[in-house]
């Protein structure tokens, strides 16, 4: 049952997904994020992703949901030019 007094994870979303026999990383992805879409606003979501890793990731290593927390902590790729008209304009 879903620790119901978790300020991390109050639906119990990430609880249950390491509970869940065979789930693979497809669907890990996904509730994490049906879990991030419900942080509050103001939350650092950072913070509640390295608790619930502090919570499960020594205990399921491998399982699929601490690859997905893990790589939740990581900063996006950084993102180069994506083009257009402004790009193909000739400069002066």
């Amino acid at each position: 049952m879903p620790r119901q007094d978790d300020p991390a994870d109050p639906r119990g979303l990430i609880y249950e997904s390491f509970r869940i026999d065979g789930i693979g990383e497809p669907e890990c992805r996904s509730i994490f994020l049906d879990w991030a879409i419900g942080v509050p606003l103001g939350e650092d979501s950072s913070a509640l992703v390295r608790k619930l890793l502090g919570r499960f990731g020594a205990e399921y290593p491998d399982h699929p949901m601490t690859s997905v927390l893990t790589e939740a902590l990581n900063p996006p790729a950084a993102r180069g030019r994506r083009g257009g008209a402004m790009a193909r304009r000739k400069q002066d």
